[in-house]
Parts: structure tokens; C-alpha cells; sequence
């Protein structure tokens, strides 16, 4: 159960939901204050797996990054699976398009291996991949137990239907003199006219189809020959056996459970969400373009603004854009997000650029009226726009109707709360790299002897500070008006500054 007084900054509504979580398996998403998803997990049991995050003893004893993140939840959301493996491969690929803070195992390029055959080739085979594409090829998986079943049945298939291994895409008699499949692979040799392309296709067709599960004598017989090789003490070809049998159920069960998205799934769920928020806003035309922006700052200092864009509901980094706020002094959210809508879209006007379809602020009302009337200033007021406010995810319209709460699973709110946490995460990276880079470089102005002139100098010369801290002394020497001695001084304040480079690795989008 939970812990009636929870973690100390649990609000009721998290409350509420941690009672309402299912005895069944699934994913589970962690949102900060903000909305934005710092932890997914999975679990046999959401309930039991989530509100243990939230007991006493969690709280007391867990280790600092555990209580951390404890602390830090403050919505929370679950999505749920027919099995374990199935919630295993829905936490991978949320972690790896979301990128949450406490995540680390998954958020490198890693997949989960898929078994691929385009049966559109005149001589097809079977190969694993990593990477589902939207190519016109049949796709299977993936996989959860990954190489332990997903290779040896490929093997086991080539070897019972003769397939090739080969990869020309139409093999030859020259490459059959480099090959000696036929003898020890049982490879029935279509490049050289043993068998016919048509028999070779059907081979082919059949293995797909045991792929599929549509073959289930096809796995008692194998069972049988697993069996007799137990029989006959022969537990080597009993194992492998067992294994081949083991990966064909399991390939055939997650087939029956319906297979992951595949990029072409995405795109109709994206359509089918743009369909939805034309319906809900009454917009004229579907929103085929997508600008949202969002203002990260900390307390006033240092504030941006992140512009991020969907092209039919799909992120296209291509046209993410960075601003500084120049012209508002202070936290004030609302002139800041004026300022951001009034640079990019007096830009689109005055080159006669095409808008989009669709303006989202990230924020409430005073957040969109103060985009609107930049809008009307600009007298691009029939624009359509409205906000996201984040606490319960609901559209907000200036236009005298109530915020509109869309179903928590509807493709409409996907495609614009996956857009919201791009904007957010373009902002938030940019506003820490200034940071990072203004700390750097505040280390010049304790070096005695570095005025505001010299230090612009020492900037133009070694273009940031991490650069100019990996400088030889030789190289320092050569600055006009650099000393030994003040060449000494700048290596001893700068060393710190070398393991810390001055991108955080955010390379899409530019300012503005």
C-alpha cells in the first residue's frame, strides 16, 4: 500500500492515481513539475512496482539518485501490456525517444534484434536487423530475448527450407564457385538452377509463415524431435532443439499479441491525432504544420525561448530554432513568449515565408493571449493558436470556450504533448549551456591582470573558454600582452575548465 504521508512533495492528485494503478503489467511514465518525463519503468504489477517507490522505507534507506527522483515526481502515467516482454520492449522505446534524466541503460541507439525478409527480392533470405523501417519489407519482432532465439532459429530455418545465406541480391554461378552452402548448409542453390525462383519463393513463403504461427504442426514436430533426442541421450541436439522450439512460440505469441510500431504505424497515429485536434479546435484545415515554443530561464537570467516543429505530427528537427530573449528584464513568461512569437513570425512575413497551421504556446491562458496579441500586431491574427497547460494537459483557447481535456489515450493529445516535451527539452538544454558557459567564463574575471578588454581578446583568439584552457603555454605566451607569469596564473584558474567542454551535445536547430 501507500504511505499516508508519501513522499513530502506528493500532491493529492499523484495520491489519487497511485491508488488507481492496475495489478497488471505494463509501463510506467514519471513527470517533474514541469511535465517533463524524468523516469519510465516497467513492471509485472504497475501497482505494486510504482508505490513502492513511495513507502517510508524506500524514503529512508533508498540511495540519494532513488530519493531524488522520489522527490521529484509529480505526475505519473502508465500504459499497459499483455506481458512482461511486451512491457519490456514498450520501456525501450519510450527511454529511447524521450530521454528521461534517470534513465541510463537504454538511452543509446541499442535495439532490441527484428528478423527482416523483402519478399520482393528475386531470391529473398532472412536477416536480423535492429531497426524497423518503413521499406516495404516484412518485418518480425522484435524480440526481447534478442540473440538467444532470434539467430538460431534463422539458422534453423535456412537449414530446413534450404535457403540462402548469400547477401548479392541476385547470386550467380560466379558467386556459387565462392560458396560451399549447398554442402554444409544444406542450401537447395537457386543461384545455379538446382531448384526454380518460383520453388525458392515458396520455401521462403513457408518459413515466413512458421514466423508467423501459422504453421502449429510444424512446432509439435520439432517437440517430437526434441523429445526423441532426450531419449537418446543426445542433450546437445535436445537443447538446441528446445531452444529453436522455445523462440518459435515465443515469436508466434508476440505475432498473435500484434507487433510493435513500425515507423508507417506511427505516421497513421500521427494522422489520425491531426484529424482529432481539427475536430476539437474547429480548425479549417488539418494541421499539417505544427510551431510550438516554450521559455526556459531560472529566475529571469539567462531566458530562452525553444521553437520546435511538427511536419504531419511528426517532430522534423530540421526546423527547431533557439531565441534570446533581449528585450524583457525579470521572470515574466508571458512578454518573453511575445517576444519569441513576434521575431520569428514578423521574420516569416516580411520574407513572405509560408506559416503554419497550427501555433502552441506551452502554458495557459496568459501565455496565449500575450502570443495572440503579438498575432494581431503583426496582423496574422486569423493564425489558429492555442496552449497546453501542463498540469492536467488540456488545450487552452482564447475564444471564450472551457479548456479542452482530451482522452488521455487519444493520438491527438500524443501528437501535441510529444511536441510540447521537445520544446521544453530544446529549451531547457540551451538555457544550461548558457549557464555552463557563463560559470566558464566568470573563472577569467578572478585571474588578476584580465580586464574586460583582455578577456574579449583571449575569447576572439581561442573562441571559449574550454579551448583556451586546453592552450599550451607556448600558445598563451603568443597573445599580445600575455606574460610568463600571467600565462601561469590562467592555467592554474583554467584546469577545472578543461573536462568541460562547451556543447552539451545539442546540435539541431539555431539561434535566432
Amino acid at each position: 500500500m501507500v504511505a499516508q504521508g508519501g513522499a513530502p512533495g506528493m500532491n493529492d492528485a499523484l495520491r489519487e492515481k497511485l491508488k488507481e494503478l492496475p495489478e497488471k503489467p505494463g509501463c510506467y511514465l514519471m513527470r517533474d513539475r514541469t511535465g517533463r518525463i524524468i523516469y519510465i519503468g516497467k513492471a509485472l504489477s504497475l501497482r505494486r512496482r510504482v508505490q513502492s517507490y513511495f513507502r517510508p522505507a524506500t524514503l529512508r534507506q533508498g540511495d540519494p539518485k532513488l530519493r531524488s527522483l522520489v522527490n521529484s515526481v509529480h505526475d505519473l502515467e502508465w500504459i499497459v501490456t499483455r506481458t512482461e516482454d511486451q512491457a519490456l520492449l514498450t520501456e525501450s522505446e519510450l527511454v529511447k525517444q524521450h530521454q528521461p534524466r534517470y534513465n541510463i541503460l537504454l538511452r543509446d541507439d541499442k535495439r532490441f534484434l527484428a528478423i527482416r525478409c523483402d519478399l520482393r527480392d528475386p531470391l529473398p533470405r532472412l536477416t536480423t536487423c535492429r531497426i524497423i523501417r518503413d521499406d516495404g519489407a516484412t518485418y518480425f519482432g522484435p524480440f526481447a530475448s534478442g540473440a538467444r532465439f532470434v539467430r538460431p532459429v534463422i539458422d534453423f530455418l535456412e537449414r530446413k527450407f534450404g535457403l540462402r545465406r548469400c547477401t548479392p541480391i541476385r547470386p550467380d554461378a560466379e558467386t556459387y564457385r565462392h560458396c560451399l552452402d549447398d554442402i554444409i548448409r544444406t542450401c537447395s542453390a537457386p543461384c545455379v538452377g538446382r531448384i526454380g525462383e518460383a520453388e525458392y519463393q515458396a520455401r521462403v513463403a513457408e518459413a515466413c509463415a512458421v514466423l508467423r504461427g501459422e504453421r502449429p504442426a510444424f512446432l509439435e514436430e520439432l517437440r517430437a524431435e526434441m523429445t526423441a533426442a532426450a531419449e537418446a541421450l543426445d542433450f546437445e541436439q535436445a537443447a538446441a532443439l528446445r531452444d529453436i522450439w522455445m523462440g518459435l512460440r515465443e515469436m508466434a505469441r508476440q505475432r498473435a499479441r500484434g507487433p510493435m510500431a513500425t515507423p508507417a504505424m506511427h505516421k497513421a497515429d500521427a494522422a489520425n491525432g491531426l484529424s482529432q485536434l481539427q475536430d476539437v479546435l474547429g480548425l479549417e484545415k488539418l494541421p499539417a504544420v505544427i510551431e510550438c515554443f516554450d521559455i526556459s530561464n531560472t529566475s529571469g537570467v539567462l531566458p530562452v525561448a525553444s521553437l520546435v516543429c511538427a511536419v504531419d505530427g511528426i517532430p522534423d528537427r530540421r526546423r527547431y530554432r533557439h531565441f534570446r530573449i533581449r528585450e524583457v528584464e525579470g521572470p515574466d513568461d508571458p512578454r518573453m513568449m511575445a517576444e519569441a512569437v513576434r521575431r520569428r513570425y514578423s521574420r516569416l512575413v516580411q520574407e513572405e515565408l509560408p506559416l503554419p497551421d497550427l501555433l502552441l504556446v506551452d502554458g495557459g491562458i496568459t501565455q496565449l493571449r500575450a502570443a495572440r496579441e503579438t498575432l494581431r500586431e503583426l496582423g496574422i491574427d486569423p493564425l489558429p493558436s492555442a496552449g497546453l497547460a501542463e498540469q492536467f494537459e488540456e488545450l487552452v483557447v482564447d475564444d471564450g470556450r472551457k479548456p479542452i481535456r482530451l482522452p488521455r489515450d487519444s493520438d491527438g493529445l500524443k501528437v501535441i504533448t510529444r511536441l510540447r516535451d521537445e520544446a521544453h527539452r530544446f529549451a531547457i538544454t540551451h538555457h544550461r549551456r548558457l549557464r555552463n558557459r557563463r560559470i566558464r567564463e566568470s573563472a577569467l574575471d578572478e585571474i588578476p591582470g584580465i580586464g574586460p578588454q583582455r578577456k574579449f581578446q583571449l575569447l576572439r583568439a581561442f573562441g571559449s573558454v574550454y579551448r583556451l584552457a586546453r592552450a599550451s603555454r607556448e600558445e598563451l605566451l603568443a597573445q599580445p600582452g600575455i606574460g610568463p607569469e600571467l600565462a601561469d596564473a590562467i592555467q592554474r584558474a583554467l584546469g577545472a575548465a578543461k573536462a568541460s567542454p562547451d556543447t552539451t551535445g545539442e546540435t539541431d536547430g539555431s539561434e535566432t
